[in-house]
């Protein structure tokens, strides 16, 4: 019969944390938020760098962009529920569908952004504004 030794103990704990981290490094590389600098301001965007914006009627971790206005402002999806890293989260949208948020703020596109780098979106109807890190 095999009995654990302390050596061994101490192997399959240095394993657990090895793996642990792998998985958080894992899901830091999922994150679909990138910076980059337009116009000499520092905002986010998505990956393939169009400007990502957020709308002030949004609660915290709540989404109040559905329908016709997801449409026009369609949300940053996330791939898996109550994934966390740093800033950013993922909250379930009404439709059920997964969206980013950063510090508690859904992420979008705007549909007029037609090329990375453009920023059509910020300050429409006064209450769309480019997504910035603070």
């Amino acid at each position: 019969m095999f009995k654990p030794t302390g050596i061994f103990l101490g192997l399959a704990m240095v394993a657990t944390v090895s793996l642990s981290a792998g998985v958080n490094a894992a899901a830091h590389k999922t994150i679909a938020v990138k910076k980059a600098v337009v116009s000499g301001k520092v905002l986010f965007t998505n990956p393939k760098g169009y400007t990502l914006y957020t709308f002030d009627k949004d609660a915290s971790g709540v989404s109040n962009c559905n329908g016709g206005c997801a449409k026009k402002w369609p949300p940053l999806k996330a791939k898996t529920k109550g994934m966390m890293a740093g800033d950013y989260s993922v909250i379930e949208r009404q439709n059920g569908g997964l969206q980013w948020a950063y510090r508690g703020k859904p992420l979008y596109t705007w549909f007029k952004d037609t090329k990375a780098g453009q920023t059509s979106g910020d300050g429409v109807k006064g209450v769309w504004h480019v997504a910035r890190p603070y």
